[in-house]
């Protein structure tokens, strides 16, 4: 049986035995330098302990505003691949990179990183900003694999080289109730 089950994962393109965090940024508030941590504390509703999108003070207003942003080593790669840039040190703006899953294979599911539980929330395209703060082509070299936007379940800590396992799907109908009240 876990023979099957690891060819329909290897199909699927899914290594969970490798699926990680690869990186955590945060950064105060819009518009400044990103920075490289190690672990944080993430807030449950919230986001990511000392991060712009937790208090409030991102480009982005609350009501288009993520509460926290992901993106994986494979669209970097495809950014990378399709211009001369580069985007190692946090210049996509998205605060969590996770490697061995893409993000296409979130979409729906509810998932852990260390601690903490995320919910897929809806993709997050790249904007002229991104271009103004981080420099020209950025926005079109990450186009249509610029990562998502996740809500927090369950609040904790995560840090870099946490496993990240999904945990299901996410329902659908229940979502939309919860939210209607």
């Amino acid at each position: 049986m876990l023979g099957f089950i690891k060819s329909i994962t290897q199909f699927l393109g899914i290594n969970a035995q490798s699926a990680k965090l690869s990186a955590i940024f945060i950064t105060e508030s819009g518009g400044q330098p990103m920075h490289l941590v190690k672990t944080v504390n993430v807030i449950k509703d919230g986001g990511l302990e000392g991060d712009r999108y937790n208090s409030n003070t991102g480009y982005w207003h609350r009501v288009e505003a993520c509460q926290v942003t992901l993106i994986s080593e494979h669209d970097l790669m495809l950014a990378e691949k399709s211009s001369s840039l580069t985007f190692r040190n946090g210049e996509h703006r998205r605060n969590l990179v996770i490697s061995g899953l893409k993000t296409k294979q979130l979409e729906g599911k509810l998932f852990r990183i260390g601690e903490v539980v995320f919910r897929y929330d809806k993709k997050r395209p790249p904007c002229g900003y991104l271009n103004k703060i981080e420099g020209r082509g950025r926005a079109l070299a990450l186009s249509y694999n610029s990562g998502v936007c996740i809500k927090v379940l369950q609040g904790g800590r995560i840090s870099v080289g946490d496993k990240v396992y999904v945990v299901k799907e996410k329902n659908k109908e229940k979502d939309n109730a919860n939210e209607r009240k």
